[in-house]
Protein backbone atom coordinates (compact mmCIF):
# COMPACT_ATOMS: atom_id res chain seq x y z
CA UNK A 1 0.00 0.00 0.00
CA UNK A 2 2.95 2.31 0.65
CA UNK A 3 4.18 1.62 -2.89
CA UNK A 4 0.92 2.22 -4.71
CA UNK A 5 -0.07 5.16 -2.51
CA UNK A 6 3.24 6.96 -3.07
CA UNK A 7 3.30 6.10 -6.79
CA UNK A 8 -0.24 7.34 -7.32
CA UNK A 9 0.55 10.57 -5.52
CA UNK A 10 3.64 10.98 -7.71
CA UNK A 11 1.44 10.36 -10.77
CA UNK A 12 -0.48 13.53 -9.97
CA UNK A 13 2.68 15.60 -10.47
CA UNK A 14 3.87 13.94 -13.68
CA UNK A 15 5.35 16.41 -16.13
CA UNK A 16 4.99 14.21 -19.22
CA UNK A 17 3.12 11.22 -20.56
CA UNK A 18 6.20 9.00 -20.12
CA UNK A 19 6.46 9.92 -16.44
CA UNK A 20 2.77 9.21 -15.96
CA UNK A 21 3.12 5.79 -17.60
CA UNK A 22 6.05 4.88 -15.32
CA UNK A 23 4.28 5.94 -12.14
CA UNK A 24 1.06 4.17 -13.19
CA UNK A 25 3.02 0.99 -13.81
CA UNK A 26 4.57 1.19 -10.33
CA UNK A 27 1.10 1.83 -8.92
CA UNK A 28 -0.05 -1.39 -10.56
CA UNK A 29 2.83 -3.32 -8.99
CA UNK A 30 1.79 -2.16 -5.54
CA UNK A 31 -1.87 -2.96 -6.16
CA UNK A 32 -0.99 -6.35 -7.61
CA UNK A 33 0.95 -7.23 -4.46
CA UNK A 34 -1.56 -5.81 -1.98
CA UNK A 35 -4.67 -7.62 -3.24
CA UNK A 36 -3.56 -11.27 -2.87
CA UNK A 37 -1.95 -10.56 0.49
CA UNK A 38 -5.13 -8.88 1.74
CA UNK A 39 -7.16 -11.93 0.68
CA UNK A 40 -4.64 -14.26 2.31
CA UNK A 41 -4.47 -12.37 5.59
CA UNK A 42 -8.25 -12.14 5.82
CA UNK A 43 -8.60 -15.84 5.05
CA UNK A 44 -6.08 -16.85 7.68
CA UNK A 45 -7.90 -14.98 10.43
CA UNK A 46 -11.35 -16.36 9.60
CA UNK A 47 -12.85 -19.38 11.36
CA UNK A 48 -13.18 -22.29 8.96
CA UNK A 49 -16.97 -22.29 9.09
CA UNK A 50 -17.23 -18.67 7.92
CA UNK A 51 -14.04 -18.22 5.88
CA UNK A 52 -15.62 -17.84 2.44
CA UNK A 53 -18.37 -15.53 3.72
CA UNK A 54 -15.97 -13.16 5.48
CA UNK A 55 -13.33 -13.23 2.74
CA UNK A 56 -15.91 -12.54 0.04
CA UNK A 57 -17.38 -9.73 2.14
CA UNK A 58 -13.94 -8.13 2.37
CA UNK A 59 -13.31 -8.58 -1.36
CA UNK A 60 -16.58 -6.76 -2.13
CA UNK A 61 -14.64 -3.62 -1.25
CA UNK A 62 -12.79 -3.93 -4.54
CA UNK A 63 -15.74 -3.56 -6.98
CA UNK A 64 -17.55 -1.15 -4.64
CA UNK A 65 -14.42 1.01 -4.37
CA UNK A 66 -14.02 0.96 -8.13
CA UNK A 67 -17.64 2.05 -8.61
CA UNK A 68 -17.41 4.78 -5.95
CA UNK A 69 -14.18 6.16 -7.41
CA UNK A 70 -15.91 6.54 -10.77
CA UNK A 71 -18.69 8.67 -9.27
CA UNK A 72 -16.14 10.64 -7.23
CA UNK A 73 -13.96 11.31 -10.28
CA UNK A 74 -16.98 12.52 -12.25
CA UNK A 75 -17.59 15.12 -9.53
CA UNK A 76 -13.95 16.12 -8.82
CA UNK A 77 -12.50 16.46 -12.33
CA UNK A 78 -14.81 19.32 -13.47
CA UNK A 79 -13.98 21.22 -10.27
CA UNK A 80 -10.25 20.57 -9.76
CA UNK A 81 -8.99 18.65 -12.80
CA UNK A 82 -7.81 15.08 -13.27
CA UNK A 83 -4.76 15.50 -11.03
CA UNK A 84 -7.02 15.97 -7.99
CA UNK A 85 -8.27 12.40 -8.29
CA UNK A 86 -4.70 11.06 -8.22
CA UNK A 87 -3.81 13.26 -5.23
CA UNK A 88 -6.76 11.94 -3.22
CA UNK A 89 -6.07 8.38 -4.40
CA UNK A 90 -2.49 8.72 -3.19
CA UNK A 91 -3.14 10.37 0.18
CA UNK A 92 -5.83 7.93 1.37
CA UNK A 93 -3.69 4.77 1.07
CA UNK A 94 -0.76 6.52 2.78
CA UNK A 95 -3.02 7.43 5.73
CA UNK A 96 -4.22 3.83 5.86
CA UNK A 97 -0.61 2.57 5.85
CA UNK A 98 -0.10 4.18 9.25
CA UNK A 99 -3.21 2.52 10.66
CA UNK A 100 -2.22 -0.86 9.25
CA UNK A 101 1.28 -0.55 10.69
CA UNK A 102 -0.11 0.20 14.14
CA UNK A 103 -3.17 -2.06 14.27
CA UNK A 104 -2.85 -5.00 11.84
CA UNK A 105 -1.20 -8.10 13.35
CA UNK A 106 0.75 -10.77 11.51
CA UNK A 107 -1.09 -13.84 10.22
CA UNK A 108 -1.66 -16.34 13.02
CA UNK A 109 -1.19 -19.30 10.72
CA UNK A 110 2.08 -17.86 9.45
CA UNK A 111 3.35 -17.29 12.99
CA UNK A 112 2.49 -20.87 13.99
CA UNK A 113 4.03 -22.30 10.81
CA UNK A 114 7.23 -20.28 11.41
CA UNK A 115 7.41 -21.25 15.12
CA UNK A 116 7.07 -17.71 16.50
CA UNK A 117 7.26 -17.41 20.33
CA UNK A 118 4.06 -18.55 22.02
CA UNK A 119 3.75 -15.22 23.87
CA UNK A 120 3.57 -13.28 20.60
CA UNK A 121 0.88 -15.62 19.26
CA UNK A 122 -1.05 -15.37 22.53
CA UNK A 123 -0.93 -11.58 22.41
CA UNK A 124 -2.80 -11.66 19.11
CA UNK A 125 -5.20 -14.45 20.02
CA UNK A 126 -6.29 -12.60 23.18
CA UNK A 127 -8.14 -10.23 20.87
CA UNK A 128 -10.19 -13.19 19.61
CA UNK A 129 -10.57 -15.59 22.55
CA UNK A 130 -9.67 -15.38 26.24
CA UNK A 131 -9.21 -19.15 26.47
CA UNK A 132 -5.66 -18.98 25.08
CA UNK A 133 -4.17 -17.33 28.17
CA UNK A 134 -2.67 -20.58 29.47
CA UNK A 135 -1.59 -22.03 26.12
CA UNK A 136 2.13 -22.81 25.89
CA UNK A 137 2.23 -24.12 22.33
CA UNK A 138 0.14 -23.97 19.18
CA UNK A 139 -0.50 -26.43 16.33
CA UNK A 140 -2.11 -25.88 12.95
CA UNK A 141 -4.32 -28.11 10.85
CA UNK A 142 -4.23 -27.80 7.06
CA UNK A 143 -6.81 -29.16 4.62
CA UNK A 144 -4.11 -30.38 2.23
CA UNK A 145 -0.47 -31.38 2.63
CA UNK A 146 2.29 -28.79 2.63
CA UNK A 147 5.21 -30.24 0.61
CA UNK A 148 8.40 -30.07 2.64
CA UNK A 149 11.52 -28.19 1.58
CA UNK A 150 9.71 -26.35 -1.21
CA UNK A 151 9.45 -22.63 -1.91
CA UNK A 152 5.98 -21.09 -1.93
CA UNK A 153 5.81 -21.30 -5.72
CA UNK A 154 7.11 -24.85 -5.43
CA UNK A 155 4.04 -25.66 -3.33
CA UNK A 156 1.68 -24.08 -5.87
CA UNK A 157 3.28 -26.03 -8.74
CA UNK A 158 3.82 -29.27 -6.80
CA UNK A 159 2.32 -32.53 -8.04
CA UNK A 160 -0.45 -32.42 -5.43
CA UNK A 161 -1.62 -28.87 -6.24
CA UNK A 162 -0.77 -28.39 -9.93
CA UNK A 163 -4.12 -29.49 -11.39
CA UNK A 164 -6.09 -27.30 -9.01
CA UNK A 165 -3.72 -24.39 -9.63
CA UNK A 166 -4.12 -24.57 -13.41
CA UNK A 167 -7.90 -24.87 -13.14
CA UNK A 168 -8.05 -21.79 -10.88
CA UNK A 169 -5.93 -19.88 -13.41
CA UNK A 170 -8.24 -20.94 -16.25
CA UNK A 171 -11.39 -20.02 -14.32
CA UNK A 172 -10.14 -16.57 -13.30
CA UNK A 173 -8.70 -15.90 -16.78
CA UNK A 174 -11.98 -16.74 -18.51
CA UNK A 175 -14.00 -14.75 -15.99
CA UNK A 176 -12.01 -11.61 -16.75
CA UNK A 177 -12.45 -12.23 -20.48
CA UNK A 178 -16.21 -11.83 -19.96
CA UNK A 179 -15.95 -8.88 -17.55
CA UNK A 180 -13.60 -6.80 -19.69
CA UNK A 181 -15.36 -7.69 -22.93
CA UNK A 182 -18.73 -6.55 -21.62
CA UNK A 183 -17.66 -3.54 -19.56
CA UNK A 184 -15.55 -2.13 -22.40
CA UNK A 185 -17.81 -2.95 -25.33
CA UNK A 186 -21.39 -3.25 -24.11
CA UNK A 187 -22.13 0.50 -24.38
CA UNK A 188 -20.95 0.50 -28.01
CA UNK A 189 -22.80 -2.73 -28.88
CA UNK A 190 -26.04 -1.51 -27.30
CA UNK A 191 -25.75 1.83 -29.07
CA UNK A 192 -25.19 0.04 -32.39
CA UNK A 193 -28.30 -2.01 -31.61
CA UNK A 194 -30.34 1.20 -31.60
CA UNK A 195 -30.32 2.34 -27.95
CA UNK A 196 -29.48 5.91 -26.95
CA UNK A 197 -25.96 6.45 -25.61
CA UNK A 198 -27.22 7.44 -22.16
CA UNK A 199 -29.42 4.34 -21.96
CA UNK A 200 -26.57 2.10 -23.10
CA UNK A 201 -24.29 3.59 -20.40
CA UNK A 202 -26.94 3.07 -17.72
CA UNK A 203 -27.53 -0.55 -18.68
CA UNK A 204 -23.78 -1.23 -18.70
CA UNK A 205 -23.53 0.26 -15.19
CA UNK A 206 -26.08 -2.31 -14.02
CA UNK A 207 -23.61 -5.06 -14.93
CA UNK A 208 -21.10 -3.80 -12.34
CA UNK A 209 -23.58 -3.51 -9.46
CA UNK A 210 -23.77 -7.23 -8.74
CA UNK A 211 -20.50 -7.57 -6.80
CA UNK A 212 -22.22 -7.64 -3.43
CA UNK A 213 -23.74 -10.99 -4.45
CA UNK A 214 -20.40 -12.50 -3.44
CA UNK A 215 -21.54 -12.31 0.20
CA UNK A 216 -24.37 -14.76 -0.51
CA UNK A 217 -22.00 -16.91 -2.54
CA UNK A 218 -19.56 -17.00 0.38
CA UNK A 219 -22.36 -18.10 2.72
CA UNK A 220 -23.22 -20.95 0.33
CA UNK A 221 -19.53 -21.88 -0.09
CA UNK A 222 -19.19 -22.28 3.69
CA UNK A 223 -22.12 -24.69 3.78
CA UNK A 224 -21.89 -26.61 0.53
CA UNK A 225 -19.27 -27.59 -2.04
CA UNK A 226 -17.49 -24.35 -2.96
CA UNK A 227 -16.28 -25.63 -6.35
CA UNK A 228 -19.82 -26.58 -7.37
CA UNK A 229 -21.30 -23.29 -6.11
CA UNK A 230 -18.91 -21.14 -8.18
CA UNK A 231 -19.08 -23.48 -11.21
CA UNK A 232 -22.87 -23.13 -11.12
CA UNK A 233 -22.56 -19.32 -11.03
CA UNK A 234 -20.27 -19.40 -14.07
CA UNK A 235 -22.61 -21.72 -15.99
CA UNK A 236 -25.61 -19.49 -15.22
CA UNK A 237 -23.50 -16.48 -16.23
CA UNK A 238 -22.96 -18.04 -19.65
CA UNK A 239 -26.72 -18.49 -20.08
CA UNK A 240 -27.46 -14.92 -18.93
CA UNK A 241 -24.80 -13.37 -21.20
CA UNK A 242 -26.17 -15.32 -24.14
CA UNK A 243 -29.67 -14.01 -23.31
CA UNK A 244 -28.45 -10.40 -23.44
CA UNK A 245 -28.11 -10.79 -27.17
CA UNK A 246 -31.71 -12.03 -27.41
CA UNK A 247 -33.48 -9.29 -25.41
CA UNK A 248 -32.51 -5.94 -26.95
CA UNK A 249 -36.05 -5.49 -28.27
CA UNK A 250 -37.55 -5.20 -24.77
CA UNK A 251 -35.72 -2.57 -22.71
CA UNK A 252 -37.06 -3.57 -19.28
CA UNK A 253 -36.23 -7.24 -19.88
CA UNK A 254 -32.78 -6.31 -21.17
CA UNK A 255 -32.05 -4.36 -17.99
CA UNK A 256 -33.11 -7.29 -15.82
CA UNK A 257 -31.00 -9.76 -17.80
CA UNK A 258 -27.93 -7.51 -17.67
CA UNK A 259 -28.34 -7.05 -13.91
CA UNK A 260 -28.70 -10.81 -13.40
CA UNK A 261 -25.70 -11.51 -15.64
CA UNK A 262 -23.61 -8.95 -13.75
CA UNK A 263 -24.63 -10.33 -10.37
CA UNK A 264 -23.77 -13.91 -11.37
CA UNK A 265 -20.51 -12.94 -13.09
CA UNK A 266 -19.20 -10.65 -10.36
CA UNK A 267 -20.27 -13.11 -7.69
CA UNK A 268 -18.38 -15.97 -9.32
CA UNK A 269 -15.28 -13.89 -10.02
CA UNK A 270 -15.17 -12.31 -6.55
CA UNK A 271 -15.51 -15.75 -4.95
CA UNK A 272 -12.44 -17.23 -6.66
CA UNK A 273 -9.86 -15.53 -4.36
CA UNK A 274 -11.60 -17.06 -1.33
CA UNK A 275 -11.65 -20.44 -3.07
CA UNK A 276 -7.94 -20.20 -3.85
CA UNK A 277 -7.10 -19.07 -0.31
CA UNK A 278 -8.89 -22.09 1.13
CA UNK A 279 -7.23 -24.46 -1.37
CA UNK A 280 -3.55 -23.81 -0.58
CA UNK A 281 -1.66 -24.46 2.66
CA UNK A 282 -0.28 -21.52 4.63
CA UNK A 283 3.18 -21.75 3.07
CA UNK A 284 1.82 -21.29 -0.46
CA UNK A 285 -1.42 -19.38 0.10
CA UNK A 286 -0.36 -15.82 -0.75
CA UNK A 287 1.66 -17.01 -3.77
CA UNK A 288 -1.20 -19.20 -5.01
CA UNK A 289 -3.73 -16.37 -4.82
CA UNK A 290 -1.25 -13.94 -6.41
CA UNK A 291 -0.52 -16.21 -9.36
CA UNK A 292 -4.23 -16.74 -10.01
CA UNK A 293 -4.87 -12.98 -9.96
CA UNK A 294 -1.78 -12.25 -12.06
CA UNK A 295 -2.40 -14.83 -14.77
CA UNK A 296 -6.06 -13.88 -14.82
CA UNK A 297 -5.16 -10.30 -15.78
CA UNK A 298 -4.14 -11.56 -19.20
CA UNK A 299 -7.79 -12.59 -19.58
CA UNK A 300 -8.70 -8.94 -19.19
CA UNK A 301 -6.40 -8.09 -22.09
CA UNK A 302 -7.93 -10.83 -24.23
CA UNK A 303 -11.45 -9.72 -23.35
CA UNK A 304 -10.69 -6.14 -24.36
CA UNK A 305 -9.65 -7.27 -27.85
CA UNK A 306 -12.15 -10.12 -28.29
CA UNK A 307 -15.21 -8.06 -29.20
CA UNK A 308 -13.18 -5.87 -31.56
CA UNK A 309 -12.04 -8.98 -33.42
CA UNK A 310 -15.57 -10.41 -33.53
CA UNK A 311 -16.89 -7.13 -34.91
CA UNK A 312 -14.14 -7.08 -37.52
CA UNK A 313 -15.32 -10.50 -38.64
CA UNK A 314 -18.84 -9.05 -39.05
CA UNK A 315 -20.57 -11.14 -36.39
CA UNK A 316 -23.96 -9.73 -35.47
CA UNK A 317 -25.16 -8.66 -32.00
CA UNK A 318 -26.57 -12.06 -31.03
CA UNK A 319 -23.51 -13.95 -32.27
CA UNK A 320 -21.10 -11.70 -30.36
CA UNK A 321 -22.85 -12.27 -27.03
CA UNK A 322 -23.04 -16.00 -27.73
CA UNK A 323 -19.27 -16.14 -28.22
CA UNK A 324 -18.62 -14.00 -25.12
CA UNK A 325 -20.73 -16.44 -23.09
CA UNK A 326 -18.44 -19.40 -23.91
CA UNK A 327 -15.67 -18.46 -21.40
CA UNK A 328 -18.26 -18.82 -18.62
CA UNK A 329 -18.78 -22.46 -19.58
CA UNK A 330 -15.00 -23.00 -19.72
CA UNK A 331 -14.65 -21.59 -16.19
CA UNK A 332 -17.42 -23.90 -14.97
CA UNK A 333 -15.74 -26.95 -16.53
CA UNK A 334 -12.38 -25.93 -15.00
CA UNK A 335 -13.87 -25.87 -11.51
CA UNK A 336 -15.55 -29.23 -12.05
CA UNK A 337 -12.14 -30.65 -13.02
CA UNK A 338 -10.65 -29.09 -9.87
CA UNK A 339 -13.36 -30.78 -7.81
CA UNK A 340 -12.65 -34.14 -9.43
CA UNK A 341 -8.89 -33.78 -8.88
CA UNK A 342 -9.24 -32.39 -5.34
CA UNK A 343 -12.61 -33.53 -3.92
CA UNK A 344 -13.91 -31.16 -1.28
CA UNK A 345 -15.22 -33.18 1.63
CA UNK A 346 -16.49 -30.85 4.36
CA UNK A 347 -17.66 -33.57 6.80
CA UNK A 348 -14.29 -35.35 6.64
CA UNK A 349 -12.41 -32.10 7.13
CA UNK A 350 -14.61 -31.13 10.08
CA UNK A 351 -13.92 -34.49 11.72
CA UNK A 352 -10.18 -34.14 11.15
CA UNK A 353 -10.27 -30.64 12.61
CA UNK A 354 -12.01 -31.89 15.75
CA UNK A 355 -9.30 -34.53 16.22
CA UNK A 356 -6.61 -31.86 15.85
CA UNK A 357 -8.39 -29.55 18.30
CA UNK A 358 -8.63 -32.44 20.77
CA UNK A 359 -4.84 -32.63 20.88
Amino acid sequence: MLIFGAARLASAFSGSLNQLVVWRFITGLGLGAAMPNAVTLMSEYCPDGRRATLTNTMFCGFPLGAAFSGFLAAWMIPHWGWRSVLVLGGIMPLVLVGLLFLLMPESLRYMVAESYPAERIRSVLRRIAATVMDATSFVMHEKGPAPQNKSSIGVVLSQYYIVGSVMLWVAYFMGLVIIYALQNWMPILLRDAGLASSTAALITALFALGGVGAILSGWLMDRFNANVIIATCFALTAIAVCLIGQTTGVLALLMVVVLVAGTLMNTAQSSLPALAAAFYPTHGRATGVAWMLGIGRFGGIVGSFLVAELSRRNLNFIEIFTVVAVPGLISAVALVIKQLAHPEDKPAYAAAKEVAMGH
